[in-house]
């Protein structure tokens, strides 16, 4: 087995793990803002790498230039997305999560 396929392998299961990660991060966490982080960070970094793998099977060639432009498409569209998002929910005034917010009300004051 080649070098290059070991690595790309490496790349592309790597990227896919962020994928899963984020995916359980946006599920997990309480609230809209937070759940963002997951779905902004883990996925784009799972994403360049799943893209990288690729790029090293492939090894350099038209289809590995489009890969990098897909690549930097991915790392301004996802930032400048993520903001919109956060600005739109804030200013909709989403409330931010607090920890007696899981809490529920059940009269006693604990």
């Amino acid at each position: 087995m080649e070098i290059r396929v070991i690595i790309s392998g490496i790349l592309i299961f790597s990227g896919c793990f962020l994928i899963l990660v984020a995916a359980i991060g946006v599920v997990r966490f309480p609230d809209f803002y937070s759940r963002m982080h997951p779905g902004g960070k883990a996925d784009s970094m799972g994403q360049l790498l799943a893209l990288l793998g690729l790029m090293v099977y492939e090894g350099f060639s038209f289809v590995s230039v489009k890969l990098g432009l897909i690549i930097v498409f991915i790392y301004i569209a996802n930032p400048t997305a993520t903001y919109a998002l956060a600005k739109a929910a804030h200013l909709k005034g989403v409330p931010y999560w607090r920890k007696d917010s899981d809490k529920k009300e059940d009269g006693n004051g604990d």
